[in-house]
């Protein structure tokens, strides 16, 4: 067995910035909650900013550090951490956020990025927190943590074997982000080549909102449900899903969804924010303030997808759901945005030239869940010594 050791005897935290929109502006970009998806390191592309000044010094982050979830209204997502891998410009985090930093060379950082995320850290954190789940990190809590520290060899080989998930998984996430790149260049140079009709989102697909689960509804094993918390940029995070039992998910039978639905968040801090269905071997759900587009149109998904990424639609969007105390937007509001499209042959060719790009995205996605449920099921059996290294 590992010699254990408690975390803040090797370790000192720091929660992260707390700002209003005045503060908003460009020099520092920073990490939020809402970039805390399923990735081992954080990826700097689309954060946003903070102005420089605002910044001081002792809230920049180091290479080698590890940042936490410390509140967050949903639960499940206190205690996921990112890890800082590299640092190209400068970078700071939220005041939602606790940000570790190791104090001595005998461990590997990166051995303790992948500790945090198993099942025995959540379990730990559970159990120290005095219930299933905790409802918030504080630095006593994981500054107190009793965590094992394997000789420094054995951390190396550990991690080694888990990065070579992470490096396939990231190699297929920037073989996505190129192919997303080609459709948006091809989706830019038909509108600008073709005769465009002036209308709207509505003409082309209507958006309706998914099923109203109750409170009652979840389970802890059963089909996974698609909520507003799932939708990012261009992504929809399947590795945290809420559950249902399959006589709720037969009474949502027509809220079931497929490969290459397009579904956009309808409320709160997302709002505007679309994925695409990737191919899974499993049933998913569609939640309620989650909108799916049906197309009137063949291939009409395909063309959207690459309308709500230009600044004009994100901006009919934002200006559309603002007014409220938590932005919010219908069904008919995301229908009446302004639309300029070919005519309808148009689209549907446009579609058709596409749809292998987006299913090879989709089997790219599917790969990478299957790699991180791969990695998940190694991680916990190197962790406890069950798979010696």
């Amino acid at each position: 067995m590992w010699e254990m050791i408690i975390l803040g005897n090797i370790a000192e935290f720091k929660n992260g910035l707390n700002f209003n929109k005045d503060q908003y502006g460009q020099g520092v970009k920073y990490i939020s909650v809402a970039d805390f998806k399923d990735y081992f390191s954080v990826k700097v592309e689309g954060l946003a900013e903070l102005k420089e000044d605002f910044i001081n010094q002792s809230y920049l982050l180091k290479e080698g550090d590890i940042l936490f979830v410390r509140s967050n209204g949903n639960k499940e997502l206190v205690g996921r951490n990112l890890f800082i891998e590299k640092i190209i410009e400068p970078l700071t985090f939220s005041g939602f956020c606790i940000r570790a930093r190791f104090t001595t060379n005998d461990v590997l950082p990166r051995f303790y990025a992948y500790l945090f995320k198993s099942k025995f850290f959540r379990n730990t954190l559970s159990a120290s927190a005095g219930g299933t789940n905790i409802n918030n990190l504080n630095q006593s809590l994981l500054s107190n943590l009793e965590i094992p520290i394997p000789p420094l060899t054995t951390q190396r080989r550990i991690a080694s074997i888990l990065s070579a998930y992470d490096d396939l998984i990231e190699n297929n996430l920037k073989r996505i982000k190129l192919l997303e790149e080609k459709a948006f260049a091809s989706y830019k140079l038909i509108v600008k080549s073709e005769k465009l009709i002036e209308g709207c989102v509505g003409d082309l697909a209507e958006v309706k909102s998914g099923y109203a689960f109750k409170g009652a509804d979840w389970t802890d094993v059963g089909f996974p449900v698609i909520k507003i918390k799932n939708i990012g940029n261009n992504d929809i995070d399947l590795d945290d899903c809420s559950l249902i039992p399959e006589n709720i998910a037969e009474a949502a039978v027509k809220f079931k969804l497929n490969a290459g639905d397009l579904l956009i968040a309808m409320t709160g801090a997302t709002v505007g924010k679309i994925g695409m269905m990737p191919k899974m071997e499993t049933s998913f759900y569609l939640n309620q303030r989650v909108g799916i587009f049906k197309p009137k149109v063949e291939n009409a998904e395909l063309f959207l997808f690459c309308f709500y990424n230009e600044p004009s639609a994100k901006d009919a969007v934002e200006s559309l759901a603002s007014g409220a105390a938590q932005p919010n937007i219908s069904g008919g509001q995301l229908e009446s945005i302004k639309l300029f499209y070919p005519k309808l042959e148009t689209v549907t060719e446009f579609g058709n030239s596409i749809k292998s790009q987006f299913e090879l995205i989709w089997n790219l996605k599917q790969q990478n869940a299957k790699l991180r449920e791969a990695r998940d099921i190694l991680l916990p059996k190197l962790m406890n010594g069950q798979i010696e290294v």
